[in-house]
């Protein structure tokens, strides 16, 4: 009898630990610019930054391991002001599965070259809510919220919302207990934490959130089984960010989507109908000068 208690509260465990953390999240923290003689500080900054990253609960939903949402974290350390100071440019990335295929589509791609913060391996790094407690705790936890929110806004129709709400009260704490720290706040650049968030929240973004939506499920996760109905559902979410171009021209939330998704794009019109990859390429031209040289293979037959 006891071993057939034990064996059932090895299993609740089992599964009760199998719904846990919503993020995979690989880190890589790049020093090589930094010239300091301890080099184990930045490979202890590195599994720190993991450990806080994968191993604590960002909401109350319940995530099965293969549902664990996949990111990564770019640190380049480039400068060192002081013992213990840190200024980095960092890349965060996050993938979503398409459904019925093997293929990940790069959910969220977006370069803070804000970052500055006070790194000490004497000091525990943590994350209370309603509670500053770093810089670099807030910096991570909001791109953990920024995370969660953009892979539910990709499953469901604003799925994202409250996991944005945490993101703009960890931004908000962060801009008055933080104040030194830059990215916080909409002066000091067009693109950066503050943008990011506001725009995602912004009642005029509302179509680029629910295209978020319509992109994914209506069009990588039908691709395989309808590649025409879903590149159709694709070309009219690309109309609809180009209209919102034009009203908010240079938008974070707009230069992130396309870092995200141009290649893809590319290679999703690229064996389309000649309309169709006519529409999508004079719509990617317009709303996405940057990549213009990318979208050129749109108009070879």
């Amino acid at each position: 009898m006891l071993k057939n208690i034990l064996v059932l509260l090895f299993i609740l465990a089992f599964a009760l630990g199998a719904k846990a953390q919503e993020l995979q999240c690989d880190v890589v923290v790049n020093s090589e610019q930094v010239q300091y003689t301890d080099r184990q500080l930045f490979t202890d900054m590195q599994n720190r930054i993991f450990e806080f990253m994968n191993n604590r609960r960002w909401t109350d939903e319940a995530y099965r391991v293969e549902e664990r949402i996949k990111c990564r974290l770019l640190i380049s350390l480039t400068e060192m002001p002081e013992i213990g100071t840190f200024k980095a440019n960092v890349q965060v990335i996050s993938v979503r599965p398409a459904y019925g295929t093997g293929y990940e589509t790069t959910l969220f791609s977006f370069v803070d070259k804000d970052w500055t913060f006070q790194y000490n391996e004497a000091q525990p790094l943590d994350y209370a809510e309603n509670n500053y407690r770093s810089n670099l705790s807030s910096m991570l936890a909001f791109y953990a919220y920024m995370i969660i929110g953009m892979d539910n806004d990709s499953f469901g129709k604003l799925g994202g919302a409250p996991a944005f709400d945490k993101a703009r009260a960890i931004l908000n704490l962060a801009a008055s207990q933080g104040a030194v720290y830059p990215g916080w706040k909409p002066f000091e650049s067009n693109r950066n934490r503050y943008w990011m968030i506001d725009n995602l929240q912004d009642p005029q973004f509302l179509p680029l959130r629910e295209g978020i939506y319509t992109f994914h499920r209506q069009g990588l996760d039908l691709m395989a089984e309808n590649p025409e109905k879903a590149r159709k559902s694709v070309l009219a979410v690309l109309q609809d960010i180009q209209k919102l171009s034009q009203q908010k021209p240079g938008a974070a939330i707009i230069r992130s989507f396309f870092e995200a998704k141009s290649d893809e794009l590319v290679n999703m019109f690229k064996t389309a109908a000649p309309a169709d990859k006519q529409a999508a390429y004079t719509v990617l031209t317009q709303v996405d000068p940057t990549n213009n040289s990318k979208y050129e293979i749109l108009l070879k037959r």
